[in-house]
């Protein structure tokens, strides 16, 4: 398994990182530790949850199973969202995010989260109390870096402006979505963090499982997000989506790789990612995904897949740049 550095901390991940979503859920404590393992075995050392996945219980499962090999893993976990009926048990808020952590570390049985995550942008709070709250969960030891997931590019970059300004310990990662039906990472997240040295881990790189290959045909499967949760339903609802899905399953057939792979690889692809969140409810269901660990696609596999979906526009929406009819270039980075 190949490693990336965590944006500037210095700190080395596996470029799969294990989300745990299913933890608890979908996948009961026996089937976590299946998944588990089997991760350990191919080298990730990555591991990724949420105080609200499964009301608490994947945290709680990953951290019994992350406890005998705790120093040779980097941890993360997430805060935002709901974890009770009362009016503060959500938010970025100090008075939240404080017995956010608190918890957190009680499940996950450890004594510091690696990477904190603030699972959403509060557009309540001030963003300076939740800088200033993450800066002190860091000087008490609690939590070792700051991130984000689910920021827009601007929201990072003010971030890191603030935290630059008074002293504070800085976002280090974000996690956004991304995949090859959702590529409006690639417009301002994925060049904001290449300028800023920000690591990013994105989610989803099989679109909810739409790129695995099963949604292909013309007989829908019987189980899965796509069939069983409304909000994938709801995300994913475009025409063009299955045509995409299907134009990856026939070159996956040519390739003779998993549509999986494939999908989870041409995320890897991008020079701005760092690690990609996969996950799953089965070992079965996880190998091909996995698998995107030992692949590198050529500059020509790269290209074919990307063209199966649309390029978001630019983000000044000139989109005559992309053609012969323009004032001139835009100077770019290399690839």
């Amino acid at each position: 398994m190949k490693t990336a550095l965590l944006g500037k901390t210095g700190v080395k991940v596996s470029r799969i990182a294990l989300g745990t979503m299913s933890f608890g859920g979908e996948a009961d404590e026996h089937a976590a530790a299946d998944i588990f393992h089997r991760a350990r075995e191919l080298g990730v050392t990555f591991f990724d949850t949420a105080d609200v996945y499964n009301q608490g219980r994947s945290e709680e499962i990953l951290g019994r199973l992350i406890g005998p090999c705790r120093d040779q893993v980097v941890l993360a976990t997430k805060g935002y969202f709901p974890t009770g009926a009362d009016d503060n048990a959500s938010g970025a808020s100090r008075y939240h995010l404080v017995r956010a952590v608190e918890a957190s570390l009680r499940r996950l049985g450890t004594d510091r989260i690696d990477l904190y995550y603030v699972h959403r942008f509060d557009d309540t709070a001030d963003l300076d109390e939740t800088l200033r709250c993450l800066d002190d969960l860091v000087s008490q030891g609690k939590i070792l870096y700051p991130a984000c997931s689910n920021f827009a590019a601007w929201q990072v970059a003010h971030a890191l402006g603030r935290c630059g300004a008074s002293g504070w310990a800085p976002l280090v990662a974000i996690q956004p979505m991304y995949n090859l039906l959702k590529r409006q990472a690639e417009v301002e997240i994925l060049p904001m963090a290449q300028a800023l040295g920000v690591a990013v881990v994105p989610y989803s790189p099989t679109g909810g499982g739409l790129l695995t290959g099963k949604y292909s045909g013309t007989t829908p499967p019987e189980r899965g997000r796509l069939v069983e949760n409304k909000m994938y339903q709801a995300r994913y609802q475009s025409p063009q989506t299955l045509t995409t899905a299907q134009g990856l399953s026939t070159l996956a057939a040519e390739l003779e790789q998993s549509p999986a792979t494939l999908a989870v690889a041409w995320v890897l692809g991008h020079p701005g990612v760092t690690s990609v969140l996969v996950g799953g409810r089965s070992v079965a269901q996880l190998e091909p995904t996995l698998a995107a660990g030992a692949l590198e696609l050529s500059g020509e596999t790269y290209a074919r897949i990307s063209a199966l979906a649309a390029e978001p526009p630019p983000a000044t929406d000139r989109t005559e740049e992309r053609t012969d009819v323009h004032y001139g270039v835009r100077r770019a980075p290399p690839r």
